[in-house]
């Protein structure tokens, strides 16, 4: 069977690496981002072909997001997955120095959004009986704390608790009524994206690029891991699906000597747009 897929922030990092995963894997895929000019560059990336479509939309603003499942319904009649994969983060300062209205953009994506997309989706899914709602987990999901975070951290640990609560929820729907909808969490680990290095001065990356050369991995490989995962559906619901294991991230710190690891670049990229990659 086919599985239609539904991705937020699907134009580039780890949304648009799953968009390629999942195409490449027979799917059709839905993906959106914030402009038209962004989704029509992704699909162009992608091959453009009749599985793929992208439409504009802000997933802070519901009706916009529920404008994204009437896009895919109405291109390949039903939805399977969802995932709420766009996300933002601030400047690497102190809470204290951001602005009002940098930290609120940053909440109003990373939590509001999800939030949005979760409730459009399992409203859709409870009425046609069955779906999945993946939820994307980042630095904070666990509760670790790093300087300069304190707002992504703080909506990722959120978007934890959400993604735990719409499971109960829907559990307990089943008391009412029968169905197969389940809400999960997809967990990649430490993934080159404009995210991942924006803001470090010249002097912060080089000392952070020894260890993230060891934890972090290409969109290229982890994002076919993770849509092999979700394909498989062998998730209980309020489950989670994670790349990088403390088991995992353990054992490549006791081989870092023997095995050198080099996935970042030596210099800092431009400076990217803050917002649309998880």
């Amino acid at each position: 069977m086919t599985s239609t897929v539904v991705i937020t922030g699907g134009t580039r990092g780890i949304g648009h690496g799953l968009a390629r995963a999942f195409l490449d894997r027979g799917c059709r895929v839905a993906l959106c981002g914030r402009d038209a000019a962004g989704v029509e560059a992704a699909l162009k990336s992608l091959g453009g072909g009749a599985n793929a479509i992208g439409y504009a939309a802000d997933v802070t603003d519901r009706e916009q997001v529920a404008g994204l499942w009437a896009a895919a319904e109405e291109a390949f009649g039903t939805v399977d997955i969802w995932i709420n994969n766009a996300g933002a983060t601030t400047a690497r300062k102190p809470l204290w120095e951001l602005h009002p209205r940098e930290t609120e953009a940053v909440t109003a994506v990373n939590l509001q959004g999800v939030v949005n997309g979760s409730a459009v989706a399992a409203e859709r899914f409870l009425r046609q009986g069955r779906g999945r709602i993946w939820n994307m987990e980042g630095f904070g999901s666990d509760g670790r704390t790093m300087p300069g975070l304190s707002v992504y951290g703080a909506s990722k640990r959120a978007v934890t608790y959400l993604t735990g609560a719409l499971a109960a929820d829907l559990k307990r729907e089943q008391e009412t009524r029968a169905h197969d909808v389940r809400a999960l969490l997809l967990s990649p680990g430490i993934v080159v994206t404009d995210l991942l290095l924006h803001d470090y001065t010249p002097q912060e990356y080089t000392k952070a690029r020894p260890v993230l050369n060891i934890l972090a991995d290409r969109v290229e490989t982890v994002t076919p891991w993770l849509a092999d995962r979700v394909l498989a559906d062998r998730t209980a619901n309020g489950g989670r699906v994670a790349w990088l294991t403390r088991r995992k991230a353990a054992g490549r710190f006791a081989t870092a000597a023997l095995r050198k690891r080099a996935v970042l670049p030596q210099e800092l990229p431009a400076a990217p747009d803050r917002e649309g990659a998880s």
